[in-house]
């Protein structure tokens, strides 16, 4: 009886899942990029070969069983492609990553070294010029590597294809300093970057460009009109328009770039899809006009077809001339689908062609699904697309014939609405990756975008066109104005109290519900998509009720931030530089300068060492860490670690030292690197798991 009574409810669940995926039948191949995006998120969060392929195997199983159901369900069709597009997104990052077989530099290595130039990035408020060079002729350095050179040190034909000889001190490509942080090291992997460094020296030019790689052509050409363009703007706004132009962002004031991040405006520093869009609607408008000039065209002739040619060539040499970065080249790829859409006289912007443009990109570029860019250029699009899809929301802010003061509410309530939806579906994916998000973006997009998007893209494009005449001095004047007005906004939204919400670093699991909760929102179209308002919460309650670490240890070991009761945090070593101190502080989730160790009233330190005492999860927890190069006697040593709950010093500790709980020193610290230490619920975070078989962690030979 019980046995029927369950095949009876299978019955009745397997019926009700039937019945809401044939409702759903049109939603059903969105899904594709989620299920290979599941793979490639799945291989970089699992760290052993045995999870990858026990993924794999798990996914073509549940694939051919669900095959075998899919032939007479809906269900199983889509459960079985799902499945397979998972174990498809693995394979496909693990074979690339493989693929790629960047040679990384082990150990800090200092020298004169001789290497050909791939691309030139000035810095200039930095004053430092970025070089990215190749075929180092000693054969002990990794084929590719990045340097850093003073521009006072830059000598004349600085150009890609030139070789150059310089001195410098080269380092392996940094990992994460503390558990959450900023990863170089995985991105430098994709990108063939083996080594970073700084040169000392003056830079000299041993074989000038022979100027026959496109790439350095254009790599020059975007120096000179950035160049140029800042001749006819100056100061932060010119910065700004050589950043529209040609991508250059090098050039742009530290605290511009902070008020664009905190007001919610950075994006339009990145030539994304905005700008592409922009530079194809402005070509295709001129091309309509002007060939509608002729009456014999105009009803003869496919203008629409034309327009949208010219403009898909418009977009192709932008995003090269920019620079041809992968978030560029999704955005063209995107804006090619769309003039395909519009050529065939398809709806132009739909989440099928979301989806289809997600697929392409994990196919070809599936690292970038692991960067803050991927995430939130696809979010914004995806929740704009799924806000203005919906039946409600296309019925309020359709066209229709009224007053002309009714039109322009209804833009601005559309304007205002498209913005809360961007802001809510970008938020978890700032705070995951930057621990800070904006919170008045909303609003400062309402006049941002149309700005960026109707007047200075459009006005820039006309003043470089009328400086082939000579004629653009009136043009550029005013998209300075134009400029200026855009960062007054941003530094007024930024200095507003409460612009920025801050948060700790969050657990993996929390943003993962969030972004689960938030695709099952947006993707689904029936009234079962309220259900990822569900994981969503969860999520979101799971970050905020997630502590800031208690002690942060880049893994070095040299700096050390203990977080006081009053939240601030204060630094081992005070002297740390500007990178030390933002990244403990964004990991913390902390805007408040950090302090020094030796102010805090439960500490004792002198210049070689620091006591401290924390009261945590009702506790007393006493920490001692070294700060100098000089070894305490023997006998001290021993009697602090005995002492002490927590132990922590940049070099190798004696085997005497026993502290209560954990001793973090050289040899730990090659094995974890950084730590986070929670002592309320006593717990430690590492940058590096055992045995983490991803090939940037790898060392040579492994």
């Amino acid at each position: 009886m019980a046995a029927a009574e369950r095949q009876s409810a299978l019955r009745r669940v397997s019926a009700w899942l039937e019945g809401r995926f044939e409702a759903e039948r049109d939603q059903l191949p969105l899904w594709l990029p989620v299920g290979l995006g599941l793979g490639i998120a799945c291989w970089f969060l699992l760290t052993a070969r045995e999870s990858w392929v026990a993924l794999i195997l798990a996914a073509c199983g549940l694939a051919l069983m669900a095959a075998m159901l899919g032939r007479v369900s809906r269900v199983g069709r889509a459960l079985s492609i799902f499945s397979a597009a998972t174990a498809l997104g693995c394979l496909i990052i693990w074979g690339h990553a493989e693929w790629t077989g960047t040679e990384r530099l082990e150990r800090p290595d200092a020298g004169t070294f001789t290497a050909q130039i791939v691309s030139v990035e000035h810095l200039g408020e930095r004053e430092t010029i970025r070089l990215l060079l190749r075929n180092p002729v000693n054969d002990d350095l990794p084929p590719g590597f990045r340097v850093n050179i003073g521009e006072d040190s830059a000598p004349p034909g600085l150009e890609p294809g030139a070789w150059v000889q310089l001195n410098a001190r080269l380092m392996p490509p940094p990992e994460a300093g503390v558990p959450g942080g900023y990863d170089f090291a995985r991105r430098a992997w994709f990108e063939g970057i083996g080594a970073t460094g700084r040169a000392w020296d003056e830079v000299t030019i041993v074989r000038p460009a022979s100027g026959s790689s496109w790439r350095a052509a254009i790599e020059t050409r975007r120096a000179v009109l950035a160049e140029h363009v800042r001749g006819r703007i100056e100061g932060g706004a010119g910065a700004i328009a050589a950043t529209l132009a040609t991508g250059d962002r090098g050039s742009i004031a530290e605290e511009d770039a902070e008020a664009m991040r905190r007001s919610g405006l950075a994006h339009l520093l990145a030539i994304s899809g905005l700008h592409v869009t922009a530079v194809i609607g402005v070509v295709m408008l001129l091309v309509l006009k002007l060939l509608a000039l002729s009456p014999k065209l105009a009803l003869h002739a496919p203008l629409v077809l034309i327009a949208a040619a010219v403009g898909a060539l418009a977009g192709l040499g932008y995003t090269l001339f920019t620079g041809a970065e992968v978030p560029t080249v999704r955005a063209c790829v995107a804006a090619m689908l769309i003039l395909v859409g519009v050529a065939m006289g398809r709806d132009a912007i739909t989440l099928r062609l979301v989806a289809a443009g997600a697929v392409i990109v994990l196919l070809f570029w599936p690292e970038t699904l692991a960067g803050p860019s991927f995430q939130l250029s696809f979010a914004a699009v995806t929740a704009i697309v799924a806000l203005h899809e919906h039946p409600r929301i296309k019925r309020l802010l359709s066209r229709r014939d009224e007053p002309f003061a009714a039109k322009v509410g209804r833009f601005v309530l559309g304007l205002l609405l498209t913005g809360l939806a961007v802001e809510i579906a970008l938020m978890p994916i700032a705070l995951y990756h930057f621990n800070k998000a904006g919170l008045y973006g909303a609003l400062a997009n309402i006049v941002a975008i149309p700005l960026t998007t109707f007047i200075i893209i459009p006005l820039e494009v006309l003043a470089l066109f009328l400086d082939l005449f000579g004629l653009g001095a009136p043009v550029w004047w005013l998209v300075g104005q134009a400029l200026e007005a855009l960062l007054a906004l941003a530094h007024s939204v930024s200095s507003t109290p409460g612009s920025v919400a801050l948060l700790p670093a969050m657990p993996v699991g929390a943003f993962a519900l969030m972004i689960g909760g938030g695709l099952w929102f947006c993707l689904w179209k029936t009234g079962w998509r309220l259900w990822g308002w569900a994981p969503i919460a969860a999520g979101a309650f799971w970050a905020m009720l997630t502590p800031a670490a208690d002690i942060l240890i880049t893994g070095d070991g040299r700096h050390m931030a203990l977080r006081s009761g009053e939240g601030r945090l204060a630094l081992l070593r005070p002297r740390a530089g500007d990178y030390v101190r933002d990244m403990f502080n964004e990991t913390s989730g902390v805007e408040l300068e950090a302090g020094a160790l030796d102010d805090v009233g439960t500490a004792r330190c002198n210049g070689d060492a620091c006591r401290v005492t924390l009261w945590r999860g009702g506790r007393q927890w006493r920490i001692f860490a070294t700060r100098s190069s000089y070894y305490l006697p023997i006998d001290a040593m021993r009697a602090e670690c005995a002492a002490a709950d927590i132990v922590v010093s940049d070099r190798r500790l004696p085997q005497s030292c026993t502290p209560r709980w954990l001793k973090i020193d050289r040899d730990l610290l090659s094995e974890t690197g950084g730590l986070a230490i929670n002592l309320s619920s006593p717990s430690v975070s590492t940058v590096r798991t055992p045995g983490d078989d991803h090939p940037w962690r790898r060392r040579r030979g492994q």
